[in-house]
């Protein structure tokens, strides 16, 4: 019999992991309705952020985001009617990472809702992600809804989702040399996505003026670039799919202790890793650093969910945080303070992305696999960057999360518990 260290074993392991996450090859493959492509979805189902939850633990934004959900979706003629449904089971309420998706904030999904269809060819995954909503802050992920909100979803649904589910029928778009092209441009990808909307349009533009051959698709066609052009914002969903394509290639590998997803609910932080299984690790909601809009203060912040740190766990948003100086006008600090928080992430991961690069740091690699056993060592938790949602509804800010260390040490425990110092073969 001989015996290996689980330091050996975990040092493999995430050497295979941090593989998987730069080798990665999202590839934009197609857009069709969330009930017609994702995993397990049926006609009732209402997707939504963080780590799972039963109904009754729902509260809140996130609460009423998933009720409106219902109501949007035809499933209940009121938001008293969806509750009630809810109550009895005849609508459910699933966590989106239970369904290979990803949401933004409340993260609502229902069936008719349009999806971005983003497979990783390199090894084969695929992830969802629903459209973004359009520039007001009064959105369903920030636990809004009346008519204009409403009419919107509808608009994405029959006019923005047909059109671009017509322009892949001529081929998919990589989306990995796009990105890394935005970074280059001022964008990190999560708080900021100028560049990378864009670089998409650009790319579409050819394929919408093919589509725009009667005045039926001419009108549709001009709507869908006045989207692009009026909301720097459309590619996030697109950037999320590819985090999520990416980290679920990671996840999954024995002894490995890379975080593959990072996670808020109305309750809680959470975390999985790699070789832990789909366990989430959950912890209290993280600190935040924001600039608030004109009449809003911190008292107004509620946490109603959010998965957009996954870009986080590849190398992107907070880990590209250098890459965007424009932000400061967005979400506060300096340039000076976003540059040391940004070196400080080199601390808790493993490596550099050879191929998202960094122009203020002389093009070094972006930060890349946050490592379970770094964060815990270190004290210093991965740098986040998001949006802020409010308590009456709406989006009232913009900033920088903390997460606290209690999810990464809870995780740690689990780690030590599964895989002890040593293995006997």
């Amino acid at each position: 019999m001989n015996e290996t260290p689980v330091e050996t074993l975990r040092e493999k392991a995430n050497a295979e992991a941090l593989a998987r996450i730069v080798g990665a090859e999202p590839v934009l493959t197609g857009v069709a309705a969330a009930g017609d492509v994702v995993p397990g979805m049926t006609p009732t189902t209402i997707l939504t952020s963080g780590a799972p939850l039963e109904w009754p633990e729902y509260t809140g934004g996130q609460r009423r985001a998933i009720l409106y959900g219902a109501v949007y979706e035809g499933l209940a003629g009121t938001v008293e009617d969806a509750e009630a449904k809810l109550d009895r089971g005849e609508i459910q309420v699933r966590a989106t990472q239970q369904h290979d998706c990803i949401g933004s904030v409340a993260g609502i999904y229902t069936a008719s809702m349009p999806v971005f269809v983003v497979r990783d060819d390199a090894h084969g995954n695929v992830a969802f992600c629903n459209f973004y909503e359009g520039k007001s802050r009064f959105r369903l992920n920030y636990g809004s809804y009346d008519r204009e909100v409403a009419d919107g979803l509808r608009w994405l649904e029959t006019t923005m989702a047909p059109v671009l589910a017509e322009c892949l029928a001529a081929g998919p778009v990589p989306l990995k040399p796009l990105m890394a092209r935005a970074l280059r441009l001022g964008d990190e990808l999560h708080s900021r996505n100028t560049a990378a909307t864009l670089l998409l349009q650009r790319e579409l533009t050819p394929r919408l003026f093919d589509l725009a051959v009667t005045a039926e698709w001419r009108t549709r066609v001009e709507e869908v670039m006045d989207f692009f052009q009026a909301n720097d914002y459309a590619f996030l969903r697109l950037g999320m799919a590819a985090a999520k394509a990416t980290a679920d290639a990671a996840h999954g590998v024995e002894h490995s202790s890379l975080i593959t997803g990072m996670a808020i609910n109305c309750r809680e932080f959470a975390i999985r890793v790699s070789g832990l299984g789909d366990e989430w690790f959950r912890g209290g909601h993280p600190e935040l650093q924001g600039r608030f809009f004109d009449g809003f203060t911190e008292a107004d912040a509620e946490w109603i969910g959010g998965e957009s740190c996954v870009t986080e766990t590849v190398g992107l948003g907070g880990m590209a945080q250098a890459c965007a100086p424009s932000l400061m006008n967005y979400q506060g600090g300096s340039f000076e303070a976003m540059l040391a928080n940004n070196e400080a992430m080199y601390s808790i991961t493993l490596s550099e992305h050879p191929e998202y690069r960094i122009p203020a740091f002389d093009f070094r690699g972006t930060p890349v696999g946050i490592d379970l056993h770094a964060v815990v060592s270190t004290g210093r938790t991965p740098l986040i960057d998001g949006g802020l949602a409010g308590r009456s509804g709406g989006q009232i800010g913009a900033g920088v999360l903390r997460p606290r260390i209690d999810a990464f040490t809870a995780a740690a425990a689990a780690y030590a518990e599964r895989h002890p110092a040593s293995v006997v073969f």
